[in-house]
């Protein structure tokens, strides 16, 4: 008999597995997406950057899974002729003080293979990278930008192709396990299923409440902010130039990305979004702002994180701050050179009841359901070796 196997989530993780799915003719499938199209959120709304691993611990499976997901982006591209550009990143040392955190990024993205990196003094470094300022760097050649939506419709495209079916603006209210399965409700219909994977990004502590499952980690959403590069000044940057990352805050600082389409914009920062969609300051949720504060890690992750908060509300609300953090990098950008981009995206990170900050990607099985409660940057890169290593290890594993 075939399985029916759903899939909640439309982006970029959640259209990856039921592509997987389909191809391994593992079960009848169907994906259910909240919103009226696909990719909407964060994989519509990051970077566009196909990570090549340097700052992963080795091990770890954002490092495994990194790899292996970004040559199977860059052999997807290649077989649907969709763009993929080897811009290459430069992950640069201001000042000396930065040297022995590029060290330790060096190390990382030796043991992860990364694939033709090299460490460059100030002279080469502008050789890459003319306007770029620095003592020295870290060159990762085959990084790459790629459109992440368009990725996501042309593996949608081979989904329906193989008898899958995507339901669209289909908000899931509700999950009720069942003998010998699982029903998901929507408003319009009920669904019964004999699997159910759930890739729900910023919803995902949500909808793992309907199954019973723990309710750590829970969802905190942080809103990455981006500035564009005036077009008369896009020369400044050839590729990607990107900070030393801080170690005790898990996201990469304010960097320079030249994009798939050769636009160049900067940033994202990182700071709390006050509605779990809360693409800008006037997005407000009471109920999800008051969950965040209620919840028990709160008061630790506040008194850990609190002076990179503030740096980041207030470059947030001044251009001037912002602006002061990125020309470090690019000494002869001038204020007028950037315009806030107004679609900025929210990222779904991950805090244990302790109020620590999740950091790899995490997932938890309940009878037939499986969630993927952490999907943090590279999942976009890693989307089909996710799919994969979850169909092969929590999915099918007791097959």
């Amino acid at each position: 008999m075939t399985e029916r196997i759903g899939v909640i989530g439309g982006g970029i993780v959640g259209i990856a597995i039921a592509r997987a799915l389909t191809q391994r003719g593992d079960g009848e499938v169907t994906v259910i997406e909240k919103e009226r199209r696909l990719a909407l959120h964060q994989t519509g709304r990051n970077s566009g950057v196909v990570h090549a691993g340097l700052y992963y611990p080795p091990g770890s499976l954002k490092a495994q899974l990194c790899a292996i997901g970004r040559e199977l982006t860059r052999e997807f591209c290649a077989e649907k002729n969709l763009p993929y550009r080897e811009v290459g990143k430069l992950v640069v040392a201001v000042t000396d003080d930065d040297r022995a955190a590029l060290a330790v990024i060096e190390d990382r993205a030796t043991l992860n293979g990364v694939p033709d990196l090299r460490r460059v003094t100030g002279t080469e470094l502008r050789e890459i990278e003319p306007h770029a300022a620095g003592v020295a760097a870290l060159h990762s050649p085959h990084t790459a930008a790629v459109d992440y939506a368009a990725i996501t419709e042309a593996m949608a495209d081979d989904v329906r192709r193989a008898g899958g079916h995507i339901l669209l603006g289909s908000e899931v209210t509700g999950i009720r396990q069942e003998p010998g399965g699982v029903r998901v409700v929507t408003p319009t219909a009920d669904l019964r299923f004999d699997r159910l994977i759930v890739c729900a990004g910023l919803q995902s502590d949500i909808v793992a409440r309907f199954v019973g499952a723990s309710p750590s980690p829970k969802i905190l959403p942080f809103r990455g902010e981006y500035w564009e590069l005036d077009p008369a000044r896009q020369h400044l940057v050839r590729g990607m130039i990107y900070p030393v990352p801080d170690p005790r805050f898990p996201f990469l600082g304010v960097h320079f990305t030249r994009g798939v389409y050769d636009d160049v914009h900067v940033g994202p920062n990182a700071v709390p979004a006050l509605a779990r969609e809360g693409y800008s300051w006037g997005r407000i949720s009471v109920k999800d702002t008051w969950a965040s504060l209620r919840w028990p890690g709160a008061a630790t992750l506040a008194r850990e994180h609190w002076r990179m908060g503030v740096k980041e509300v207030t470059a947030s609300v001044l251009k001037s701050v912002y602006f002061q953090d990125a020309r470090r990098f690019v000494p002869e950008l001038e204020m007028k050179d950037l315009t806030r981009k107004t679609a900025a995206g929210v990222r779904a990170q991950a805090w244990d009841s302790g109020g620590a900050l999740v950091d790899d990607f995490a997932v938890d099985q309940v009878g037939p359901v499986t969630l993927l409660r952490n999907a943090p940057s590279p999942a976009a890169t890693s989307s089909m070796a996710i799919a994969d290593y979850l169909l092969d290890n929590y999915v099918f594993a007791r097959r």
